[in-house]
């Protein structure tokens, strides 16, 4: 991994697109190999487009984070804004599967229903209304929109009003 670290490093890009980085290191190399891109980011200025399922590890390494269902950005924000403060449905399911260690701070939200639809052949509408507990009948005819409703924070969602905090 660090050879293909410097391999990518070698043309002085500016922005770096690290998909999935670590999933194949061992557990022990993980933590070596955030801390060395962290430094690098800083030393050189970088800037990663961090493609990844482990909300732990964009949690230590992304200030922006996307969160994607079935290829659609459904929430859009500032990292610590997203984790404060989930707005979209999906968000909220992919939080509450974070695992927790003190059992008595357990989350004892529900897993999403149903199955992941078929990318190739994606639901009409919203992407996610199949699996999401709040659908109503124009979650699966419109596509919502990406829209600001909390200070840059987008989410795509038509009744994400009903999680503001």
């Amino acid at each position: 991994q660090r050879v293909v670290i410097a391999r990518a490093l070698v043309t002085k890009p500016d922005l770096v697109l690290a998909d999935e980085p670590i999933a194949m290191a061992d557990v022990s190399v993980r933590a070596l190999l955030l801390d060395l891109m962290l430094q690098l980011k800083e030393e050189l200025d970088l800037t990663y487009l961090f493609i990844t399922h482990d909300l732990a590890t964009a949690k230590y390494i992304c200030d922006r984070i996307g969160i994607l269902y079935l290829g659609e950005i459904v929430e859009l924000s500032d990292l610590r804004e997203v984790y404060a403060h989930p707005l979209h449905p999906y968000t909220n399911a992919l939080l509450a599967a974070v695992p927790v260690p003190n059992p008595h701070e357990r989350r004892t939200e529900p897993m999403p229903k149903g199955e992941i639809p078929n990318p190739i052949h994606p639901p009409s509408g919203c992407r996610y209304h199949p699996r999401c507990p709040y659908a109503e009948d124009i979650c699966s005819q419109e596509v919502p929109q990406l829209r600001e409703l909390r200070p840059g924070h987008q989410v795509a969602c038509h009744f994400a009003e009903q999680f503001l905090h």
